[in-house]
């Protein structure tokens, strides 16, 4: 076989011309995909956690209805395939409609434009046994096949742990910023410090913590009953450098309105750091 001079060892070559080489100059090919050719989506922003069971989808939900109420066009991407629940929150159910622009979003009860799994399914209760691949090919469909129309912020609620749909996420859409939410228990920091480290090796800024099950309100006396114990967000937040965006109590009135359908009728005060951050990004 004939040797490659242009790519051998001879002091003639630059070997520049051949992309795998690793004196290649040539910039490293973005993974980025495209998004839907008839929406302009402004601001994508990834609320994550690093366990499961710690209201990621609550706080996605509570910050697009803030953005919402503050006058701004927001959608939902759920990206939690296999466990979704943004349709369930604000009441919506499939099918989803579509034309040659794309799949359509299902609006919610407020304008929140919303595509999620479960409005493309004709059984919402049937459980989606996909692979890691299928599964992350969808995610990328729920971006570039649906016509958002024009957004202002996209909310992307992804699947709690550092696996196959967050790595999707941060490689193939153009996420301006993450939300990380948490609990307050010890395991905190480790939890959190996982979360943050994939940010940093995608190169995705961090917005700040949000704190869930912080605290619940006696209906009587008013005082604070920290059920999971003293929180260590702070802690963790100040060691790590990024700003602590909220902290939530647990509060039964909320999950009814969840339960219902409402979630677009809930007042959440306690986000309001978050929603600056959000908005001034």
């Amino acid at each position: 076989m004939a040797e490659n001079k242009e790519c051998s060892g001879a002091s003639s070559c630059s070997r520049e011309s051949c992309e795998g080489c690793p004196s290649h100059s040539g910039a490293p090919k973005s993974l980025i995909e495209e998004g839907n050719p008839f929406s302009s989506v402004k601001k994508v922003i990834g609320v994550v956690s690093g366990k499961g069971g710690v209201g990621k989808s609550f706080v996605t939900a509570s910050l697009a209805t803030a953005m919402r109420k503050r006058g701004y066009e927001v959608g939902i991407l759920d990206a939690d395939i296999t466990g979704p629940s943004i349709p369930k929150m604000y009441g919506v159910h499939g099918p989803a409609e579509g034309n040659d622009m794309g799949l359509f979003p299902v609006q919610a009860e407020d304008g929140t434009k919303i595509m999620s799994l479960n409005l493309l399914m004709e059984d919402e209760e049937a459980p989606v046994v996909w692979r890691g691949p299928v599964i992350a090919s969808t995610v990328k469909q729920f971006w570039h096949d649906v016509y958002w129309g024009d957004i202002d912020y996209l909310f992307v609620d992804m699947p709690p742990g550092t696996g196959d749909v967050p790595l999707t996420v941060f490689q193939s859409l153009p996420v301006d910023g993450i939300v990380i939410v948490t609990s307050p228990q010890e395991l905190v920091q480790l939890i959190v410090k996982k979360a943050i480290n994939m940010a940093e090796m995608m190169k995705i800024p961090v917005l700040g913590l949000v704190e869930n099950y912080s605290f619940l309100r006696c209906p009587d006396c008013g005082k604070e009953i920290k059920l999971f114990g003293e929180s260590h967000i702070d802690e963790a937040a100040a060691e790590m450098g990024i700003p602590v965006l909220g902290k939530m109590p647990l509060n039964p009135e909320y999950a009814q309105m969840v339960d219902e359908g409402k979630f677009a009728q809930i007042e959440n005060p306690y986000l309001d750091e978050a929603v600056k951050k959000v908005e001034n990004i």
